[in-house]
């Protein structure tokens, strides 16, 4: 896949199962904080809020990766315990549905991180 320039075109590089849940992903991201800014880092979905990065993702062959930072993972250790994760990614099994609740949890501790960062 050539560097895509927006989400969509990312998006539309994979088959229909792993377009639905990247899509799910994204829109994911926008119902919980909507003030979400949609970019293309490291040639992977990223949002950012307060100017930082809240969270990428991508697809890989055989499961979806979000990337929330170490911190993330950390706080939610037990919740992620039933996925393979490394510092800061958490792999997400294209054979399990995604952990939606688990994910808008992260958001929102990434989203709360980004503005204690900003007022430092």
């Amino acid at each position: 896949m050539s560097s895509p320039e927006n989400i969509d075109q990312y998006i539309a590089g994979f088959d229909a199962e792993v377009r639905k849940k990247l899509r799910t992903i994204r829109e994911l991201v926008h119902d919980t904080l909507p003030e979400a800014v949609e970019s293309i880092s490291y040639q992977m979905p990223a949002f950012k809020y307060n100017g930082k990065i809240l969270v990428y993702f991508a697809a890989f062959k055989n499961h979806i990766g979000f990337y929330a930072t170490p911190e993330s993972n950390l706080a939610f250790k037990e919740e992620l315990s039933e996925y393979k994760t490394t510092k800061g990614t958490i792999q997400l099994p294209y054979d399990k549905p995604l952990p939606i609740e688990l994910l808008r949890k992260i958001i929102l501790f990434k989203a709360a991180s980004n503005e204690v960062k900003k007022k430092k």
